[in-house]
């Protein structure tokens, strides 16, 4: 049966703050992540078939973020489990209001050894096919992550992309814009952070960005833009949609932007690309920015992502206290 949704990228141990030890000291908490997965967590949620393709080291927290993902009801046939690698490991810092800094032990990781001649048929049964840039940033899993966009392509899929900019493990910020740029010209769906959509077109101001990221690469049919507890923005054709977002007192906002993308992937493979509308729109970055507020009142993202149920509760009590 073909799958929803296929992601390609990183699978790695998100491990956040969790207080101190009784000796004084930081205590940590090992949380399943990696931004692709996180989408795929989040859609599973809502009831699509998806599956994930990456590796991870034969090692301890490889096999747990196999075992994790499965839990989640995400396919596993195209994880790879590498004996002579590494899985990544990156340390979150959170701060008062729930952002975060992230300090990463990859180089490389067994994330960034995915090899074109590793990547599973599967690739050719999906409807959506989804990535994002950290498996962009070396060889051989930037061939591989090409690679897969062509098969994915080929095969009719609607290709998915965000940026999620991590700059600490780009050897330049002028080697990530191109890369990232690379992204943006194969999608037709990208999700970008409001601070990505100016580090990629110079432009400060949303709308001129949105412009001119659309005008140079017109077979993006859906933009969305995220912009934190401001909510989000939809450009599709003539279009211009905003959506607040939902108050919660975060901790933790690792996960945010993917579980506004998994919510929105779940809305294009209802509608299509074709039959957006302003209603549909507005509804679409509605129900994802009241998920993605949600998974920020949890650590972690993989497995905290919220119910269908959960998000329609705290989105009626948003509205209720506006």
């Amino acid at each position: 049966m073909k799958m929803d949704v296929i992601a390609l990228g990183e699978l790695l141990i998100d491990f956040t703050g969790s207080g101190s030890s009784g000796q004084g000291n930081p205590l940590f908490e090992a949380n399943p992540g990696g931004a692709p997965c996180n989408v795929l967590a989040m859609l599973a949620k809502l009831g699509r078939r998806t599956a994930f393709v990456g590796k991870v080291g034969d090692d301890l927290f490889g096999r747990m973020l196999r075992e994790a993902i499965r839990d989640e009801g995400i396919d596993t046939s195209g994880l790879v489990l590498d004996p002579t690698a590494h899985t990544t490991l990156a340390f979150v810092q959170n701060t008062p209001d729930g952002d975060r800094e992230f300090s990463f032990y990859r180089d490389p990781g067994a994330d960034e050894l995915l090899a074109p001649g590793e990547l599973p048929a599967l690739l050719e049964e999906t409807r959506i096919f989804h990535f994002g840039s950290l498996s962009l940033t070396r060889e051989p899993v930037r061939a591989a992550t090409r690679a897969a966009v062509e098969r994915a392509k080929r095969a009719g899929a609607v290709i998915s992309f965000d940026p999620n900019l991590r700059a600490s493990l780009w050897r330049t910020l002028d080697a990530a814009k191109e890369q990232m740029l690379w992204g943006c010209s194969v999608c037709q769906v990208l999700k970008v952070a409001e601070e990505e959509l100016s580090f990629l077109t110079m432009e400060e101001d949303l709308d001129k960005g949105a412009r001119a990221l659309r005008e140079r690469f017109p077979q993006i049919a859906l933009l969305l833009v995220t912009r934190g507890k401001d909510g989000s923005v939809a450009f599709w054709k003539d279009l211009r949609v905003e959506e607040p977002g939902y108050p919660v007192t975060a901790i933790d906002t690792t996960g945010a932007g993917d579980t506004f993308c998994g919510c929105c992937l779940d809305r294009v493979l209802a509608w299509g690309l074709d039959t957006l509308d302003e209603a549909r729109l507005g509804e679409m970055l509605s129900f994802a920015n009241a998920a993605a507020g949600l998974v920020t009142t949890k650590k972690g993202a993989l497995r905290s992502m919220p119910s269908p149920h959960e998000i329609a509760r705290h989105m009626t009590e948003g509205r209720d206290a506006k």
